[in-house]
Order: C-alpha cells, then sequence, then structure tokens
C-alpha cells in the first residue's frame, strides 16, 4: 500500500540553504549545551564558600545570598554529598524559618549567630513533596544571620551543636 507522505527531491541550488539551516541549528545546541553546562556549574561549583568546623573538617558550602538563590535552596535535589551544603546568608538576624518543601533529601539546618556560632540544629529533617503549603516548618529560638544546610547525619558526625562556631569568609559583593 502507497504511502500517503510524499517525497519531494532536494534541488540542487537549495543545498546552501540546507547547510545554512543545519550549521544553525548545530549553533543553537551548542549553545544550549553551554548554557546548561554553565547552571549545572553554577549550583556545584560557583560562588562555593569553605566553611570550617572546630574539629578541622571543611564542608563547601554554597552561596544562598540573594531572595531568589535562598526561596530555592536545595530544592529538587537528588543528593548532596557529606562535604558539600549550602549557606543561607540573611541582610539581618532574626530567628529565619525554613521548611523542606519540593525538597528531595533529608537535611540537617544549622542557625549561626552574627559571630557564626551555632544557635540551633535541626537534625534529620525530612523532604516534604505536599503539593499544598502544609510542610512543617523549622525556626530557632534565637536570633541567626547564617543557615547551614548540610546532608542529613553531617552534624552529628562532625559533633556540631549549640555553642559550636564554624569559620567561613563571604566573598565581597
Amino acid at each position: 500500500m502507497p504511502s500517503t507522505l510524499s517525497r519531494t527531491p532536494i534541488q540542487p541550488n537549495s543545498r546552501p540553504l540546507i547547510w545554512a539551516g543545519a550549521l544553525v541549528m548545530l549553533c543553537c545546541l551548542i549553545g544550549a549545551t553551554e548554557a546548561f553546562a554553565g547552571s549545572a556549574s553554577q549550583s556545584s561549583g560557583e560562588n562555593v564558600v569553605p566553611v570550617t568546623t572546630p574539629q578541622g573538617a571543611t564542608i563547601l558550602a554554597e552561596m544562598a545570598d540573594t531572595t531568589e538563590k535562598r526561596a530555592r535552596g536545595l530544592m529538587f535535589r537528588e543528593t548532596l554529598a557529606k562535604d558539600r551544603g549550602m549557606l543561607f546568608t540573611f541582610p539581618e538576624p532574626q530567628p529565619w524559618t525554613f521548611w523542606m518543601k519540593n525538597t528531595k533529601i533529608a537535611l540537617d539546618i544549622i542557625w549561626l549567630d552574627r559571630g557564626k556560632k551555632i544557635v540551633h540544629v535541626e537534625r534529620d529533617v525530612q523532604g516534604c513533596s505536599r503539593t499544598d503549603d502544609g510542610c512543617p516548618q523549622y525556626q530557632p529560638n534565637d536570633d541567626a544571620l547564617y543557615v547551614l544546610e548540610v546532608a542529613a547525619g553531617v552534624a552529628e558526625a562532625l559533633h556540631l551543636q549549640r555553642g559550636s562556631k564554624l569559620h567561613f569568609q563571604l566573598p565581597p559583593h
């Protein structure tokens, strides 16, 4: 049975147009690949601050220093290495509230005061996949200027507790 689609032969004078179209598509594909690679490196390598614990361990923390970055946090991540984290910085000390909406990995959430001393730790906080806004909220009793999120179990493994002081240098703005 014959196909309902017909094939039109390529005319000799249309070959340059086909090559030009192919070149444009290739350039678009390369640009999209570079943009994707750039966004992946931003989330995992760019703007990283080393955070040192009292015992000398180092956590490489991505900076969440804008409203947008703080709102997204570690949402939608599938994994978080034990030596990685996210450091949230705020414009002023407050008892900042966190929740785990759209977060797929369990975390330890560590609040720090202006002097980078731990004021509160929430351990093994599970992700929340609820579609409404009913995810549990976590808040310290004291004001914090920074919050460090690390993989669940890291705070205990590194003996991070209330009163411990972390060391890090924020990049200049």
